[in-house]
C-alpha cells in the first residue's frame, strides 16, 4: 500500500466516522428524551416525523435560526473559541477507538480504526484532559459570575476524577502489556474481559467517566438550581449547540472507551469456534461493539433520571476519599494477577 492509498483510506475513514458520529449525537438527544419520558411515565417527542424521529432536525433548525447573543463584558474571541475547542477535542478523541477487527476490502487489509497508534490510550487521556479548557474558557470569557463559577468547578472536578481514572486505566495496561486499544481488545479474548478481572477498576472508571462528561449526578459545572446554566449561561444559538453536541459526543466516547477497556471491545466470546464465514463474523463483531456502546449510553441516561445531583463537597470526598484509594487497590490487584497468573 503506497502513501497516497493510505491517505485516501484514512480520509474515507474520517468522513465515515464523523458522519456516523454527528448522526449518532443528534439521535442520542432524541434517545435521551424518550428514555426520560419512559422514566417519568409520560410521552416524549412524537410530533415531528414518525415516532418523533425527525425531532433532532427540528432542534437543529431552531438553534440555527436563534439570535447569537454575546454579552458586552465578554471576551468575544475566547467566547466564540470555547465551543469549538470542546467540539474539536470531542471529535478528535474517537480517532484511536477501534470498532471492529481488521477486514479485507478489495484485497487490501483495512483496520477499523482511523489511527492505530501505539500510544492510543495516552492520546485519549491527553485530549480528555484538554477538554476542560473549553468549559473553563467559556466560563471565564462570558463576563458572568455564574459562568465563572461553573468553569472553576469544572477545573476542580477534573483534578478529583482524573487521578482515579488514570490509576484505573493503569490496571488495564498492566494486564494488556500495551497502550494500543486494539491490543487491549485482543487481550480480552473469550471471557477475559477486564470488567470481570478488575471489577473495582471498571466501577471507578465508569464513575469517573460520568464526571468526565459532566453528566448527572456530577453536572456541577452546569447545576441550574445554583448557577442558572453554569459555564454556558451566556451562550445561545449554534454556540450553545456546540457545547450540547460536545457533551453528547463525549458520552459516546466515554461509552466506547469503557467498552474497549473493560467489556472486550468488539469481542464476542469464542465466536471463532462457531465456524462462521469471515464476513459474517466481522459484521457480528461490529454489531457487538455498537450494542455494547448502546447499553452504556442507556446507563448514562438512566442514571441521569434516577440519581440526584451530588453536592460539591460530596463530589470532592468521593473523588479523593473513595475512588482514589479504590483505584490504587485495583492497581495492586492487577499487578497480583499479572504476577500470579502470568497474564
Amino acid at each position: 500500500m503506497n502513501v497516497w492509498q493510505l491517505i485516501l483510506i484514512t480520509l474515507v475513514k474520517i468522513i465515515i466516522i464523523i458522519t456516523i458520529l454527528l448522526l449518532s449525537v443528534s439521535y442520542l438527544v432524541l434517545f435521551e428524551r424518550k428514555i426520560s419520558a419512559w422514566a417519568q411515565n409520560r410521552y416524549g417527542p412524537n410530533r415531528v416525523g414518525y415516532w418523533g424521529l425527525l425531532q433532532p432536525f427540528a432542534d437543529v433548525f431552531k438553534l440555527l435560526l436563534k439570535e447569537d447573543i454575546v454579552p458586552e463584558a465578554a471576551n468575544k474571541f475566547i467566547h466564540s473559541l470555547a465551543p469549538f475547542i470542546a467540539l474539536f477535542i470531542a471529535f478528535s478523541t474517537y480517532a484511536v477507538i477501534p470498532f471492529g477487527p481488521q477486514v479485507k476490502i478489495f484485497g487490501e487489509p483495512i483496520k477499523l480504526v482511523v489511527a492505530d497508534v501505539n500510544i492510543g490510550v495516552l492520546y485519549v487521556l491527553a485530549l480528555t484532559s484538554l477538554g476542560v479548557y473549553g468549559i473553563t474558557l467559556a466560563g471565564w470569557s462570558s463576563g458572568s459570575k455564574y459562568s465563572l463559577l461553573g468553569g472553576v468547578r469544572s477545573s476542580a472536578q477534573m483534578i478529583s476524577y482524573e487521578v482515579s481514572m488514570g490509576f484505573s486505566i493503569a490496571g488495564v495496561l498492566l494486564t494488556a502489556h500495551s497502550l494500543r486499544p486494539i491490543a487491549i481488545v485482543n487481550a480480552q479474548y473469550g471471557w477475559m474481559w477486564n470488567a470481570i478481572l478488575q471489577p473495582i477498576g471498571f466501577i471507578t472508571f465508569t464513575v469517573a467517566a460520568f464526571a468526565e462528561t459532566n453528566r448527572m449526578p456530577f453536572d456541577l459545572p452546569e447545576a441550574e438550581p445554583e448557577l442558572v446554566g453554569g459555564y454556558h449561561t451566556e451562550y445561545s444559538s449554534m454556540k450553545f449547540a456546540g457545547f450540547f453536541l460536545a457533551e453528547y459526543a463525549n458520552m459516546i466516547i466515554a461509552s466506547a472507551m469503557i467498552v474497549t477497556l473493560y467489556l472486550g471491545g468488539w469481542q464476542i466470546p469464542y465466536i471463532d469456534k462457531l465456524g462462521l464465514s469471515m464476513g459474517l463474523t466481522t459484521i457480528l463483531q461490529i454489531l457487538a461493539f455498537v450494542v455494547k456502546v448502546g447499553i452504556m449510553l442507556f446507563i448514562f441516561i438512566w442514571v441521569r433520571w434516577t440519581v440526584p445531583r451530588f453536592r460539591y463537597d460530596q463530589l470532592m470526598n468521593l473523588g479523593w476519599k473513595v475512588m482514589f484509594p479504590l483505584s490504587l487497590l485495583n492497581l495492586i490487584w492487577a499487578a497480583l494477577l499479572v504476577m500470579i497468573f502470568n497474564l
